[in-house]
């Protein structure tokens, strides 16, 4: 069976049985460039959606709220019994209520910046920020309902799972796109391959006739149409990291300010112009095969 190293390395003569130019190698050369260039766009979508969304999560995962809706005489009395029993919490390292302003910045969004948020009966809401390994929700929710009814605690846990689920599905859109991306190098070499043996039939034919066997020819086809994926998605992974590199990183609370690679991520996109010759050794030789069967 042939190997891709010694395919690359092999009998150079070979490959004059195969146009260095014309319309085939340009195809195969761009459709390698083009298909790299979204490849790393794709991978760099995954890993940024993973990011973020840990980023997100862990966030959330630190902090919980908890809300008071009591009657407005009570509430006063009730949220300083809550901060008593949030400072004696194992796995608490801090509880403050939310001032007036900071209630209001909250629902601003919605109701404008003018909402009289200390007129509306809207709930005092305190703010809990986790150490160590953090506070057990459960038992948290058991002693408040026995020292502070009108208190409701939220972990988060609503938000993280959501989270959680997006990032799962980005990152499988990611390797999905990269999975369709090699499929369309394979389908548009394969078409490149075949359009070059159908236009060299004869000159293949004379091959037959001087002793040449079908590995060897179809090793020259090979050799040819990998050397020019290889080069091709060089070129188009060396763009996709350069286009990369000079997306905007400021503000990276969004995500598009925070897609791209960082530290060791950088070495994904390296791996995809190998992979991409791989694809294009493996539809090259099957075309080269099926087509020299053809033409006995």
């Amino acid at each position: 069976m042939t190997r891709l190293p010694g395919l690359l390395g092999g009998d150079a003569q070979a490959a004059r049985v195969v146009p260095p130019t014309g319309f085939t190698a340009w195809l195969t050369v761009f459709t390698a460039a083009a298909m790299a260039f979204l490849a790393v766009f794709a991978l760099a979508l995954s890993f940024s959606a993973g990011r973020l969304a840990d980023r997100w999560g862990e966030a959330l995962a630190r902090t919980a709220t908890l809300r008071i809706a009591a009657p407005a005489g009570e509430v006063g009395a009730q949220t300083e019994a809550a901060l008593r029993l949030l400072q004696q919490t194992p796995g608490v390292a801090e509880a403050r209520a939310l001032s007036d302003a900071e209630r209001r910045a909250l629902l601003a969004p919605w109701f404008g910046p003018d909402l009289p948020v200390e007129r509306l009966p809207i709930p005092q809401l305190i703010e809990i920020k986790e150490e160590g390994e953090g506070f057990d929700p459960q038992g948290l929710r058991l002693r408040l309902a026995a020292e502070v009814p009108a208190a409701v605690l939220d972990d988060h846990t609503r938000w993280r799972r959501p989270l959680v689920r997006a990032a799962d599905r980005l990152r499988a859109l990611g390797w999905a796109a990269i999975v369709l991306i090699g499929g369309a190098v394979a389908a548009m070499i394969t078409l490149a391959a075949q359009a070059a043996l159908s236009a060299n039939a004869q000159v293949v034919q004379v091959l037959r006739l001087v002793g040449a066997r079908d590995a060897y020819i179809a090793r020259a086809f090979t050799r040819r149409f990998t050397l020019r994926a290889l080069a091709g998605a060089a070129l188009g992974a060396g763009a996709g990291m350069g286009a990369v590199a000079f997306l905007p990183q400021q503000g990276a609370e969004g995500f598009l300010t925070a897609l791209g690679f960082r530290g060791l991520e950088w070495a994904a996109p390296l791996a995809v112009p190998p992979l991409a010759a791989v694809v294009a050794w493996a539809a090259t030789r099957a075309a080269a095969r099926r087509m020299l069967r053809g033409l006995e």
